[in-house]
């Protein structure tokens, strides 16, 4: 099974219209438009899944660059998830918050004299700021 990455779509291309564009090329196991969560409209990428590598690249070759509804998409093939802040890296680009629990041990005295030890647990957060 080969996936492929189809970037650059116009926000009004559907999963069937973009099934269609590459079932010219060969079967198609599965075509999805990534939509977003907050307003539920496309958020302009999308994946396909082909069986057979050589109908995928023949889907490539074919489909890059070319007009889908208005806009010149992208498609090549789809690369591993790597990381990213949601698997606990940072994005600092995207300016995401960090959250950082972080222990403390004060020394107080108390008023019969000794010392008593406090640890203190605190939630610290910090806004990531790119540096360039």
């Amino acid at each position: 099974m080969t996936k492929l990455f189809v970037g650059n779509l116009s926000f009004e291309v559907t999963q069937g219209d973009l099934r269609a564009a590459f079932a010219v090329y060969g079967p198609v196991s599965s075509a999805n438009v990534v939509m977003d969560r907050s307003n539920g409209g496309s958020r302009g990428f999308g994946f396909i899944e082909m069986p057979w590598l050589a109908h995928a690249m023949a889907a490539i070759q074919g489909l890059d660059g070319t007009d889908l509804k208005g806009r010149s998409i992208n498609v090549s093939r789809a690369r591993p998830r790597s990381g990213g802040w949601r698997s606990g890296e940072c994005a600092t680009r995207l300016g995401r918050r960090r959250r950082r629990t972080q222990s403390l041990v004060v020394n107080r005295g108390s008023r019969g004299g000794g010392i008593g030890v406090m640890l203190l647990h605190y939630e610290k957060r910090e806004r990531l700021v790119d540096g360039g």
